[in-house]
């Protein structure tokens, strides 16, 4: 069964998204960790205040690897069911290896963690990118480009970056990112989906035969 395309962005749309998002990316690497990040970040810090603490934490638990996994592998699951195995296969390799990328420019690039405010939650991994921002959205925003109907995708896409800036500000609020360490996990995020879903559907095409 062919895969309908999901992403119609002409190729220069496609360029000049790539371009700006990486620029993003690099800015927020290169200019993150300093006096105007932590200031952002004490301003967004939910410390002493418990409601705001229990919604951080909330938004936290949905960019954990363990949820956006399980929903990574129930959209394969999903599509392999519908007798789409290919295109399974190619959908969860995306939010696998979108992951996988993130994890590696966390090690290569080793920024440390802000360390003005009291870490409300445990980490153990460097700081940038974000892996909450990165991987929420890439796994929010494919599911949506792949599961919503014609009619409802605009809205799942908005809902999915709206779902992912959540998450990502989260990580500000429990203390355990800088504002830049986020940036540029969804920038990274937002650039993969745009390069590696198109592949991945282009791949998932049963052979032209004829």
């Amino acid at each position: 069964m062919a895969t309908p395309a999901r992403l119609r962005l002409p190729s220069i749309g496609i360029t000049v998204s790539a371009v700006v998002l990486a620029a993003i990316w690099f800015e927020m690497l290169t200019l993150g960790a300093g006096p105007a990040d932590a200031a952002i970040g004490q301003l967004l810090y939910a410390g002493g205040n418990p409601p705001m603490i229990a919604v951080a934490r909330l938004f936290t638990f949905l960019g954990e690897p363990a949820v956006l996994i399980g929903f990574g592998i129930a959209a394969a699951y999903t599509l392999w069911s519908r007798q789409q195995k290919r295109y399974a296969a190619a959908v969860l390799a995306v939010m696998l290896i979108g992951r996988g990328l993130a994890q590696v420019q966390k090690y290569a690039i080793m920024r440390f963690r802000p360390e003005d405010e009291i870490h409300l939650v445990p980490v153990s991994t460097p700081s940038f990118p974000s892996g909450h921002a990165t991987s929420s959205m890439i796994v929010y925003l494919t599911l949506a480009l792949v599961f919503a109907s014609h009619r409802w995708k605009w809205p799942a896409v908005v809902g999915a970056l709206l779902l992912s800036v959540c998450v990502g500000v989260s990580r500000v609020m429990i203390g355990v990112h800088w504002p830049t360490d986020v940036i540029g996990g969804w920038a990274f995020g937002l650039l993969w989906v745009i390069l590696a879903l198109p592949e991945a559907e282009r791949l998932a095409k049963p052979p032209d035969l004829g």
